[in-house]
Formats: structure tokens, sequence, C-alpha cells
């Protein structure tokens, strides 16, 4: 089965099935509804005879019941599957996946690539007893499946340029393979050089393999039919020969992954931020927090999601397995915290052990320290509780627990587990409520900051004399010995080995020539200061301030622009105004954008929400949302998206709510919300306040007081705010 369609009406399957022919049997592919009938569809299949017919299709988990009751859920196959009908299938997926995202971004104007990484040349390609290429098995599964997938495509509106991309393109023009290539210009697996003797020869060919993909490169990412088009590429080298493209998408491993490939390099071939066809980098400049939706790698794999997670994860792990694992009392030990004041102070032992007890009562790590699912829904709704004895300083707090390497921040998501794709309702859309709301909330704004920079490098240099903390890097040398082996036990706990002694030295390591630390120019970037009020600050600090560089390089810059910055974040909450320019959002940041969740995990249906229905960061958010959708005083809400945001000199901002409600109900009818789990502003990180002041004053010289802009903890507050 391939998906579940969602929709207004009843829900339908995608499914895959034999068709027995008049001369042979053939797959192919249907969207079935309930009491669908495989056997009378299949050509009567004899397989299909027994309970086939569709009695059950259910959004909630993605799965379709036959009256046998056999239950199937999406990426589900059943009956024998052999290697190249897994491989067909695989193949397929990636032609799926690859069609979705190029529909998502064809009118950004991003070209969508994907990669297959197989394990021999000839089943992409192969050569006749004249020497004429001719397509191997893999090459022919791809055309046929792409052939069936668009012919099977269901077009939305608006995709009428879209459609004359796909019909420009032919399916045996759309894929390529970038293989070593011998002298009689013949693609050759990558191994078989190195069985050569003459070592000229074979340098060359790495060179042509080499310059073959490079050359290529750019031309690869012109949108183009007639000139490029090339959008899935077939490689057995990629890796060896260090090929990567920021536009790749997709990558399908057509051959089992093996010890000296890791998961990781392979990923890695797509893990680059992708390039419009002007080259414009898509990042936070150009997109803002919607950099995290359009750069998305899916991998469709050989292997079960859970198996390729676990695997990835544990190579991850690998890659960084200095940081903890678990939380600790020793975790909280020495370090130095800051409370909402600035003042500093380092936890000792009872603190530690305080705060540790607190986290274990409150149910937030398990037997073995780890974090548990209420830590990490507590902190999304702002209500995570610390010990008494540090609650002035839970910001600092947090950020030690956070230091903990926690698995499930790097688990890749799993593509399946998104079954709902909001869409827009026309007729919210068309509302007098919203358009007014609308017309009333985008327009853009210019700031201007207009305070005296030398009060901010004085107020920068007495911060830094005071709180600039940076600890020494110290080498611990251990030594041991093994005199005997008791067990093979011992061996495997690594009892045998007993320490005899310890030392650490510190002072070792400090900044010299051999090491090149641009410190203004890191300032420069961190901070957004000219150079010359960077070089001031630096001047104005007390020597033994700016000695601690020496022992720290990099975390005295980290350390330094954050203080800065909490400087400069106060001046701005004091010094920025807003004026409104000419220019608006419009309602394509509503239709533009692909935004998905999973029903029941994440996402609702909602009834008065502009989409059809809501996706959810938080259990604070959902009960929100609930309440918005349910009060009879609402007219219609929009949980707003990454694309519609208010510049500040701290970041983009990104607003969550606007709410219209009905004329007459309450004394102000248009609200844009911030929903916070805690209404307390001292929890609150001094950026992020800038950020809600800037878009108080955003708002204000927008709509001339017409719209309350303000921070809600829930739908109760917000109707206090609103009828006061």
């Amino acid at each position: 089965m391939e998906s579940i369609n969602l929709s207004k009406a009843a829900p339908t399957a995608t499914i895959q099935f034999d068709f027995k022919g008049a001369t042979s049997i053939r797959k192919i592919t249907r969207i079935v509804s309930e009491g669908y009938n495989l056997y009378d569809n299949s050509g009567q299949m004899e397989e299909y005879k027994h309970g086939f017919v569709v009695s059950r299709i259910d959004g909630r988990d993605d799965s379709v019941e036959f009256i046998n009751g056999i239950k199937l859920y999406a990426g589900d196959v059943i009956g024998k599957v052999s290697e190249d009908q897994l491989r067909r299938i695989q193949i397929r997926e990636t032609i799926l996946s690859h069609i979705q995202r190029e529909r998502e971004l064809f009118y950004k104007g991003i070209k969508v690539l994907s990669l297959f990484f197989i394990d021999e040349v000839a089943k992409y390609k192969q050569y006749d007893s004249t020497g004429q290429p001719i397509n191997g098995i893999y090459a022919e599964m791809f055309e046929e499946e792409y052939k069936d997938v668009i012919s099977n495509l269901q077009i939305g509106m608006g995709e009428d340029d879209y459609m004359k991309y796909l019909s420009a393109i032919s399916e045996d023009k759309t894929h390529a393979g970038y293989f070593s290539i011998d002298k009689k210009g013949k693609m050759i697996d990558s191994k078989a050089n190195e069985k050569r003797e003459n070592s000229k020869e074979k340098m060359s060919n790495d060179v042509d393999a080499y310059d073959l993909i490079m050359k290529n490169k750019e031309l690869l990412l012109d949108r183009n039919p007639k000139k490029s088009p090339v959008r899935f590429i077939f490689s057995h080298s990629a890796l060896r020969e260090g090929w990567d493209n920021p536009n790749v998408f997709q990558i399908c491993t057509l051959k089992q992954s093996s010890s000296d490939v890791r998961k990781r390099q392979e990923v890695g071939r797509g893990l680059r931020l992708c390039v419009n066809q002007d080259g414009e980098r898509m990042d936070t400049n150009v997109l803002g927090n919607d950099v995290h939706s359009v750069n998305v790698l899916t991998v469709i794999a050989s292997e079960s999601y859970d198996s390729f997670a676990k695997g990835l994860q544990n190579e991850i792990a690998e890659a960084i397995y200095d940081r903890p694992k678990a939380v600790t009392t020793e975790l909280f030990i020495g370090k130095v915290i800051k409370d909402d004041k600035g003042n500093e102070r380092v936890i000792d032992g009872d603190i530690g052990r305080a705060i540790h007890f607190d986290l274990i009562v409150n149910g937030y790590i398990d037997r073995k320290g780890v974090l548990t699912d209420k830590y990490y829904e507590d902190k999304a709704n702002g209500e995570l509780k610390v010990a008494e004895e540090v609650a002035d300083s839970a910001g600092s707090v947090i950020e030690i627990i956070d230091s903990i390497y926690d698995s499930r921040a790097i688990k890749p998501e799993n593509a399946r587990s998104n079954n709902i794709e909001l869409e827009v309702d026309e007729s919210k859309l068309a509302m007098p409520e919203f358009k007014a709301l609308w017309a009333k909330i985008n327009s853009k704004s210019v700031y201007v900051v207009d305070f005296d920079t030398d009060e901010l490098v004085r107020k920068s240099i007495d911060s830094l004399d005071r709180k600039l903390r940076v600890s020494k890097i110290y080498f611990k040398v251990e030594i041991g010995a093994m005199e005997q082996i008791k067990s093979k036990e011992d061996l495997v706990s690594g009892e045998s080995f007993v320490k005899e002694k310890s030392a650490s030295y510190g002072n070792v390591v400090a900044a010299n020539s051999n090491v090149k630390y641009d410190l203004i120019g890191k300032l420069v970037d961190e901070t957004g200061l000219t150079r010359k009020a960077v070089i001031q600050i630096l001047q104005g600090i007390q020597p033994e301030t700016f000695n601690q560089f020496k022992n720290n390089p990099e975390e005295f810059i980290i350390k330094a622009a954050a203080l800065i910055n909490d400087e400069k974040a106060t001046a701005i909450i004091e010094h920025i105004t807003y004026d409104v320019m000419d220019d608006k959002y419009g309602t394509d940041v509503f239709t533009d954008p692909t935004i998905k969740g999973r029903l029941g995990v994440n996402a609702m249906k909602a009834k008065k929400h502009l989409y059809d229905h809501i996706v959810y960061d938080s259990s604070n958010e959902q009960v929100f949302a609930t309440e918005l959708d349910t009060n009879t005083n609402v007219a219609v809400y929009v949980k707003l998206p990454d694309g519609f945001y208010i510049s500040t000199p701290v970041g983009h901002y990104n607003p969550d709510w606007a709410i219209a409600f009905y004329e007459g109900t309450v004394k102000h009818i248009y609200f844009v919300a911030e929903t916070k789990g805690s209404m307390d502003s001292m929890q609150l990180r001094l950026i992020e306040e800038s950020k809600i002041h800037c878009a108080r004053e955003h708002f204000k010289a927008i709509s001339n007081g017409e719209v309350i802009y303000d921070v809600v903890d829930s739908y109760k507050t917000l109707l206090d705010m609103v009828t006061k």
C-alpha cells in the first residue's frame, strides 16, 4: 500500500497490485474506497480470491483492512517479495517522494534531484555485442515505474506550468548514471580500476569520473527541461569520488550499506542547503523559519524505519561520544549559573543533589537518568519546574540539562508518519472577517534603533568584566595496568585494567601562533556590531578579563558574544521604533507552504481555522486551538505560517496566532497572540522578550492601535484582554 488520501470526503487508499492481462501479469496502481474488490479488479487473480475486499480505511494510523482480517499499513507489502521486487518498490517510492517534493518547490524556482546508490554498474547500464549501451534492470524498472506514476498523477488547481514541465521530459531522458569511464567511453565499476596494473590509466579514469561529475554540477540545477532534463541520478562511486549536490532531496540505497560506507556518509550527500534557479542559497536569510520545511532530505532505505533510525543515531552518537548521556548529580556540580538579575554562582554538591532529586520527583528523568517524555512536554509548554534552590536561575539549569546527548533530537522523521497535509479553506479565505483581519496585519515594516553606541559599549564592558567566566582547558592523564585476566566477564566489563594514578594538567593550551583566531571578526559576526564598536569593547575590559581568551578562545567568543547580545537586546527594547512600508504580505504565505502533521498526534480537524486542520507544537497550543474552534465569539483564526514574520535586530520573529472575533461580541475584534506556558516575563529569555517587544511596536505602527498583540497562556487570558 502506498498511501492514505485524506480530504473532506471519505478517505481513500492508493494501492498497487498484480493485474492479469491477456498475455502477461503486470502491476497496476489504483485509488480505492471501502468496498473495492481486488479479485474483480485484478482480472480475477487467484491470490485475491478470498476476502480481499476493502472493509475499512483508517487515516489515524494509515491503514487499510480487508474483510478477511488482513490489515495493511502505508508502505507494507504482502506476499512473496524477491530482491528485484524490493528494489522496484524502493525505486517507485523514490519517484513518488520526488514528485511530491517537486510539486512543493516548483513554484519556488528550486530544482529537485534524487540520488540512487547501486552496488554494480551492470544493474543500471549494460553493453551489447556491438558495444551499444542498453538499460540494465534498474534503469528498466525506473522507466516503467516513472511512466506509471506520472500517468496516475492527480493534478491540483494552478499546476498547469508544472504539468507542462513534466510533459516536456521523457522517462528515458530524466535519469542518468555517474560512474567511472574506461578509455572506450563505457561505464565501469570504480573498483575495477583498482585491479588494473597501469597506474597512469587508473589515475586518468578517476580524473575522468571526477570531471564528469563536477562539470555537470551546475547544469544539473538548470530547470530548462530541454537543456537539463536529468532529475534522477544513479551512482556507484559518488561517495568515493566525494560528489554532492545541494539539491539532492531524495537518497535511495539500492544495496546493502557495507561496513566501510556509513549511513552518515550516504545521508551526507543530501545534507546541504539547496539553491534556486538563480543560484541563491535557500537559508534563513531568504526563508526565515521556513528553511527547515524546505531543506528536508528523504532516505528510501531497504531496511525498516526503526532499524535505519537506530543505526543512524548510533553512528552520530559515536561521533559525539564525549557528550554526557544521563542526568546525574555530577552534571551540575561546579557549573556556573546565572539568576534573573545576572548574578552568578557556582553549583556545589548540596545544590547539585537538590536539582537532581527534584528532576526525579517531577518525573523528568528515569532510573537511568534518561530524560523522559514529560520533560520535553513540559518544556514545550513552558511549564518546566526546577528545585526551589535554583528557581531564579531556571534558564541556566535547563541549559545544563539540555547539554545531555538525546537520541530523539537526532532521530530522523518517519516520512509516513505525517498523514495530514493542510489545505487552505477557500471559504474562510473569502470571509469578510478574515479579509478585514488580513488587511490590518499584512503590512510589512522597517525598524530604526536609535540608541547610543557609546552607551552600549560602556554597558557591554561592564557586563563582560562582571560576568565573563571562561573555563580553562585541562588534560586528564590516567595510568593503569592489566596484570592478570580473571575471567571473560572482567575483560568485557573493563575491570581487568586497574587505574594506578591520574593527574590533571592545566594552562598547557593557549591561543598561540599556530592557531589563528579572528576574535574581532567573530564577535562582529555574532553580535552584528561594527568592528569599531567591538574593538572599543575589547580595549575597555580589564586585562584579567581579556586574558581569559588565552585559556579557551572558543568559549571566550561564545560567552562574550552572548553577554554583548544581552546588552544589545536591552538597548533595543528601550530605543526601537517601527515605520509602515508600502510592501505587504500576500495570501500566498498561506497557500505556498506545505504543512504536514499526524492526525491525533500533532494535528486535528478544525472548523474555524483558515486551514482544514491545525498542526500544534505542544499540548498548550492544542488546548488553545480547541477553545478557539468551539467559542461562538470567534469568527476565524489562523496559526500563522513561518513565512509570515516581523524583522527585528535580533532575528526574524513569527507570531503564533491571528484571530478575528465577530463584531459586537468583544471590545477588540482583531488580535495577534503569542502563546506561552508561563506569563512570567522573567522566565522568557532576554532575546525572546526583545522580539516580543518588537512585535508590539510593529503592530502598533501598522494598525493604528486597531490590532492588539500580546502574550497569552490560555484562551481565558485572551478573552480577558479583548473584553477590557
